[in-house]
Parts: structure tokens; sequence; C-alpha cells
């Protein structure tokens, strides 16, 4: 039976019902049950036009994205989802800036929930760097749910330590023989 890592600081009746869930084997369904399907971001290129998408939603007037991708060296074990870079650097006489977003790969496989809620996150921090209260305000307005998804989200990364497997979701119906 796998600790309860990602939901440490929660209180003993949460992580007692996430045990009891574990040790029945059903957080993964309870999940799937919630997000019934995985997203269909699965390329570089279709990661960053969503988030580019988002981003003038609610941020344009914020910088522009050089690079956004799933990276499968983000380890969500050592506590990060995605990562944004900021560089600058002077070239001549002109200050160069480049912002970019990774994804933990993990999430290429997910509900687009968390996708979602992971690129509100990384995209905050273009306005406030630390995760302080205006940061927070600022995902609930990218994402109002933000919080329910980011404990889901822990939720599911439970699950994938426990079991090694995505949400065990619906087949879909076979296709009905050609005539």
């Amino acid at each position: 039976m796998p600790g309860l890592k990602y939901l440490a600081g929660y209180s003993e009746s949460v992580t007692g019902r996430v045990l009891q869930l574990l040790k029945e084997g059903r957080l993964g369904s309870v999940l799937a049950a919630k997000y019934p399907s995985a997203h269909e971001v699965r390329t570089d290129r279709a990661l960053y036009d969503f988030t580019v998408r988002m981003k003038n939603e609610f941020l344009r007037k914020s910088q522009p994205l050089s690079k956004v991708s799933y990276d499968y060296r983000i380890s969500a074990i050592d506590n990060a989802l995605g990562m944004h870079s900021f560089v600058s650097r002077i070239q001549g006489t002109k200050l160069k800036s480049k912002h970019e977003i990774r994804v933990a790969g993990v999430f290429k496989d997910g509900p687009l929930a968390f996708l979602k809620m992971i690129v509100a996150h990384e995209l905050a921090h273009l306005k406030e760097k630390e995760h302080n209260k205006a940061f927070y305000q600022l995902c609930e307005f990218m994402e109002p749910d933000y919080h329910q998804l980011e404990f889901d989200t822990r939720l599911y990364l439970t699950h994938l330590e426990a079991t090694g497997l995505p949400l065990s979701r619906p087949a879909d119906p076979e296709p009905a023989p050609a005539t």
C-alpha cells in the first residue's frame, strides 16, 4: 500500500477515506466516473495551441510564450505538475525574454480538467511569480474549480502510484460489422 505523499497536510478524515478507496481498489473508478474521458491534446503543438487559447482568453496583455511542451523528465513525485521558465538575455542593445511552459508527461493521458488546471497554474506565473493569494486568485479566475481540481489531481497521482495504470474508462462500443 503506497503512502499518501500527494495528500500531506490534508485531514485524517480525508486521508482515511482515500486509504479506504485504495484498499478497496476503487480510487481509479471513482475518478473515472468523475472524469470519464482523456483529453485529445496529444502533441506538443496541440498543447501549445491549447495553452495560447487559454492565455489569450484570460491574460491577453501578458508576455508571449516561446514554447509549450510535454516533458517526461518532470517528476510529479517531486511535486511538479508543470514548470514555467523565464529567461532574459541581452542581445546587443535589446533585452530578449523567453517564457516556456512544460507539463509533466504523465498528464498527456489524463483528463482535460487536470490539464486545464495545470496550464492555468503555469500561466498564472506569467503575472505572479510566487504562490501567494494573488496567484491563487488568478488561478481561480482562469479555472473556477481550481482547488477541487488540484485535489483531484493529487488523487489521480496517488492512483497512478498505487496501480501504475491510467484511469480505466468504459470501453467504446464495438462498431457494427460491415454488411
